[in-house]
């Protein structure tokens, strides 16, 4: 990982880093061939900066990773999902602008 910030998410660590975070967890569903998941890396990393303390951003390699994406109907990557509480509470298909991804975070984070 390129940023400090952005934190790497398994099937292993899932469970503890996302699903039972106090904080909303924005994933980046991903994979080193996607090319619009790498168009999207430098957006997930300015938002892991930009939210470091109040929310975690991190990223899940759907390759090494199929438990959790299955789980999750990841059919297609990128694709973004913000938990709050353990739970999805929106998801993003496709190549998406920071100030949506940071309107949703916000938002999580303003509802805490």
């Amino acid at each position: 990982m390129a940023n400090e910030h952005v934190q790497e998410f398994t099937d292993a660590n899932f469970q503890a880093e996302v699903l039972n975070s106090d904080q909303p967890v924005l994933v980046d569903f991903w994979a080193e061939w996607c090319m619009p998941c790498r168009m999207l890396a430098p957006t997930i990393d300015q938002l892991a900066e930009e939210f470091a303390g109040k929310a975690k951003v991190g990223k899940l390699d759907t390759d090494a990773n199929r438990d959790v994406a299955v789980k999750y109907g990841i059919h297609a990557i990128p694709t973004v999902i913000l938990f709050k509480g353990g739970e999805p509470v929106e998801k993003f298909i496709g190549l998406k602008n920071r100030d949506e991804l940071a309107a949703a975070i916000n938002g999580a984070v303003g509802a805490a």
